[in-house]
């Protein structure tokens, strides 16, 4: 269906980037914003692009794009090949640029760590694990795009329940309590989440901690007992399972990048 071809990291205040149309129809240039704003041309239409947003780029388009001034930002831009014409994802197939806010933004960029991950590193079978990331992500994507632009109530409700755990992951966090966040029923709060995080309370409590484990193992002294206390594990063996499950790694590999001067 799809095929990765490269994957990269851009950051800084000073990217800047000019490139002409592909002869080849089936590429295609899916770029995710993980921190501040940047800015695409493309047939003359500006795209700005902030955190959480995706844009999707079929192969055949002149476009530039830059940093806007004094604005840090952080990206990823995933090069890839449409291996068939008969796509079953109709995304696949267009032939303008997409803007695309996901809800499932955690889930999302989970993936594409992953796949950078693979691509770099070149581990067992990277090559195929990075296309089934790859399609993986483009489904998700697929599945935002069929569901339109959330509404502005639904997106609030989820922005302050996401804060809610985030402020509260070493907890337990519970429906009652996202009901509460956002003066809405429990099962309300729980189903809204999920459809528009794709992920359930207690898979977005483990993305916070875990998140949160990886800054503490590259950036701290403290052993992987005390992190797995810290961010809510008291079972050590279980914060390792869960740790491997979403990183794809033990935490253990982490600590080869703990800098000497922590």
């Amino acid at each position: 269906m799809i095929t990765l071809v490269d994957i990269r990291q851009d950051n800084g205040v000073d990217w800047y980037e000019k490139a002409s149309a592909n002869s080849d129809n089936d590429d295609l240039l899916f770029i995710l914003v993980t921190f501040g704003k940047c800015v695409y041309w493309v047939n003359d239409c500006k795209f700005i692009l902030g955190k959480g947003e995706t844009l999707l780029l079929p192969g055949h388009l002149d476009y530039y794009g830059k940093s806007i001034p004094t604005l840090f930002h952080t990206k990823y831009v995933i090069h890839c090949r449409k291996t068939c014409t008969n796509s079953t994802l109709p995304i696949l197939n267009t032939d303008k640029p997409l803007l695309i806010k996901p809800g499932c933004y955690d889930m999302l960029h989970e993936r594409i760590k992953s796949m950078y991950y693979q691509w770099t590193e070149h581990p067992s079978y990277y090559t195929m694990m990075a296309d089934c990331l790859l399609t993986e992500a483009m489904i998700y994507m697929n599945q935002e795009w069929d569901k339109g632009a959330i509404s502005c109530d639904r997106e609030r409700h989820v922005e302050h329940m996401k804060q809610y755990i985030q402020n509260h992951y070493r907890e337990k966090v519970t429906k009652e309590e996202l009901g509460d966040a956002i003066r809405k029923t429990p099962n309300y709060a729980a189903t809204l989440l999920r459809e528009v995080t794709r992920q359930t309370i207690s898979e977005h409590v483990h993305t916070q901690r875990i998140k949160t484990a990886i800054y503490m193992l590259t950036e701290s002294r403290l052993t992987i007992r005390e992190i797995s206390e810290y961010v809510g594990y008291s079972d050590v063996s279980y914060f390792h399972r869960i740790f491997k499950r979403l990183t794809g790694c033990s935490p253990s590999e982490f600590l080869d990048e703990r800098s000497s001067i922590v």
